[in-house]
């Protein structure tokens, strides 16, 4: 006879209610940080932090460390059908063993809990103690063998329940990304208009007495990324090229290659030069000549700089293909025009006597190479490339950087 000790796992809610109010918690914690942090946070590090401590790591069972204790133990026999007893309503007890199997795990306890969607309706019985799950058998007159097959098998039930789990926490993870990511960019995009809003009244911002000048790290419940660290004095906004309007200018310049491919004649003999003083006049067509060449601007020169109010908006360098080296060296070469304020760049790259194709697959391994490299992003352009990078003097600021690559005449 077997009897099991220890509640039922997976059996106590729903674990898609409890994943729900986890994302509610990530949710709420965007919504309470001071608005100041978020305006001046790195957005993607304060994404991992957050993606971090709200996502679940799922359970894996240690086979190989498992441990077992075992004691003596006086077990209540009534029940058992394979004894005769006289008077039936007594309780009547007998010697028998308790044998205690401790199996560690990694990932998160709490997982043992909660109902997955997937289930059936004879879940395992066991405990859960920090970093390890307990099950116990005891009965009397145990066999080695029949004591292995039953504890097998409820290892085998509960590694099957941990599998239907596992469905459930890799689509809230995967889920938990994408809201957290969206709830930080509305925010900041609400924030920013906002602080543009009364920056453009005129008047001076009045501090909120008492707002806390720095941010702790959290304590941690695990191995987790910190909290990344942002200053909270009054977010003053710059000057800035909207997206729509970065799209604009590079939407002018592939149209420019255009023209180039209609009239190759025109174009074939044209130098670095030639060609970029051809997309200066175009681009001043739009911006009321905005555009300028080779003007200077922070540690060098640049080859087209646009600028809005006095201030550098957007800034692009034009290079013929030549390989890995000049394409990295161009790369260092506008990182170093930037000023602070500068967020928006382009790098426009020109083919002539080469595999175009060959050209295109090098371009995104070379560019994520780079020590500013933070990732890529999807572009939907056939011979174009765009990558966030941090900026070279505040790795807090971001920029893009797109990359434009055309086969112009031979």
């Amino acid at each position: 006879m077997y009897e099991f000790i220890y509640d039922y796992l997976f059996n106590d809610g729903e674990l898609r209610s409890f994943l729900n109010d986890r994302l509610s918690y990530a949710i709420n914690k965007i919504k309470s940080e001071d608005k100041n942090y978020i305006l001046n946070v790195n957005m993607q590090d304060y994404t991992e932090h957050l993606v971090d401590s709200y996502s679940f790591e799922l359970p894996v069972i240690d086979k190989e460390n498992i441990h077992i204790q075992h004691e003596e133990v006086e077990i209540d026999v009534s029940q058992d059908s394979k004894r005769v007893f006289l008077d039936g309503s007594k309780s009547y007890y007998l010697t028998g063993t308790k044998f205690t199997f401790y199996i560690p795990f990694t990932g998160d306890s709490s997982l043992f809990k909660y109902q997955p969607s997937i289930l059936n309706y004879n879940p395992p019985k066991g405990e859960v103690r920090n970093q390890e799950l307990l099950v116990t058998l005891e009965g009397v007159d145990l066999e080695i063998g029949n004591i292995r097959v039953e504890f097998d098998k409820i290892l085998s039930d509960i590694e099957k329940w941990l599998t239907w789990v596992e469905t459930d926490i890799k689509n809230f993870n995967q889920r938990l990304d994408r809201e957290i990511e969206s709830q930080i960019n509305t925010r900041r995009e609400k924030l920013l208009k906002d602080s543009n809003l009364a920056y453009e009244l005129g008047f001076p911002l009045r501090e909120i007495p008492g707002t806390p000048k720095t941010y702790s790290v959290p304590s941690k419940r695990k191995t987790i990324i910190s909290k990344p660290s942002a200053s909270t004095q009054p977010f003053k906004p710059e000057p800035v090229l909207s997206m729509e309007n970065y799209e604009y200018i590079l939407n002018v310049v592939q149209n420019m290659t255009m023209v180039m491919e209609r009239s190759p004649s025109e174009f074939k003999n044209l130098g670095e030069e030639a060609i970029r003083q051809h997309f200066l006049v175009q681009l001043n067509g739009h911006y009321e000549g905005a555009a300028t060449g080779e003007t200077f601007n922070y540690e060098g020169k640049t080859d087209i700089l646009i600028r809005e109010g006095g201030k550098n908006i957007f800034i692009a360098e034009c290079k013929f293909w030549g390989g890995a080296a000049i394409l990295k060296d161009t790369i260092d070469q506008i990182l170093n025009y930037l000023s602070w304020r500068d967020t928006k760049t382009a790098i426009f790259i020109f083919n002539r006597n080469k595999n175009f194709t060959n050209v295109l697959t090098q371009i995104p391994n070379i560019v994520k190479e780079h020590p500013n490299f933070e990732k890529e992003i999807a572009y939907d352009t056939e011979t174009g490339f765009r990558f966030i990078f941090n900026h070279p003097n505040d790795k807090n600021r971001k920029l893009y950087l797109t990359l434009l690559a055309f086969d112009i005449p031979k």
